[in-house]
């Protein structure tokens, strides 16, 4: 193993292992909303407002092993494949959130999962702050290290310079080391490797097994994908299908 890939392994597993070790309190509280939610027929609606932090809205999405009842927010305007430096502009305008979140229907008494890396965008605080407005209960998974190291006025900052990370109703951290990339390779000024894909997608997951198990307590059956390329994949989904297919914009 190369000197890099050897510290750009160990840099990933040590920040899955911090996430692991110390935000289990913050993961069962959420969990517990996310049941909660889904023992009463509501969906779990996840916003990744912004570039890459899109990837965690889709990895929950049909997925093998994953919760069925969840409607991913998966608006064109901040997505990659549409245009990255369009999706960085529009996730720098104020109000765009509102217009979002209302095509998505999210309303009073629903939960909303906000996974952004950094924390800071417009559109990131926006969600949060209409989560308020709303009534919606709010779960942010995100960092303290962009937050507290870039200034207000920064372009990619929200205009009133606040965190994510204080205005849900409950915080996951993910560790994200300032700057994303922490490869140092020869020659090059910026690091390489990011790590943002990694820790949104570890603690996304986590907490949907989290709130399985929750439901399970609850005396409920987690309602789980199948993986559809197995034999019988397509058999154990179609109830979920049936079920979701009207409710989930992206499953149909």
């Amino acid at each position: 193993m190369s000197r890099t890939s050897k510290f750009y392994y160990e840099t990933i597993a040590e920040v899955l292992k911090e996430i692991e070790e110390k935000e289990q309190e913050s993961f069962d509280k959420a969990a517990a909303i996310l049941a909660k939610a889904v023992s009463e027929d509501k969906l779990i609606n996840v916003i990744g407002p912004g570039g890459h932090s899109n990837l965690a809205a889709e990895e929950v999405l049909w997925r093998a092993g994953g919760l069925a009842p969840v409607n991913p927010i998966l608006d064109p305007g901040t997505i990659l494949m549409f245009g990255a430096k369009r999706s960085n502009y529009i996730e720098r305008a104020p109000g765009y959130a509102q217009a979002v979140l209302d095509s998505y229907d999210v309303n009073k008494g629903d939960v909303l999962v906000i996974v952004n890396a950094y924390g800071i965008n417009s559109m990131t605080i926006d969600c949060a702050l209409e989560c308020k407005k709303r009534g919606v209960t709010s779960i942010g998974i995100t960092s303290t290290s962009f937050a507290k190291h870039v200034p207000k006025g920064t372009p990619s900052r929200h205009p009133s310079g606040q965190n994510l990370y204080e205005l849900v109703d409950v915080f996951i951290n993910n560790y994200l080391p300032l700057g994303d990339a922490v490869v140092e390779v020869e020659g090059i000024a910026q690091k390489m490797g990011p790590t943002s894909t990694y820790c949104n997608a570890f603690a996304i997951n986590l907490l949907m097994i989290r709130t399985a198990e929750k439901l399970h307590e609850m005396g409920i059956t987690p309602p789980v994908w199948t993986s559809a390329n197995l034999p019988d994949g397509d058999k154990l989904n179609k109830q979920y299908e049936e079920k979701y297919f009207p409710r989930v914009k992206h499953l149909r």
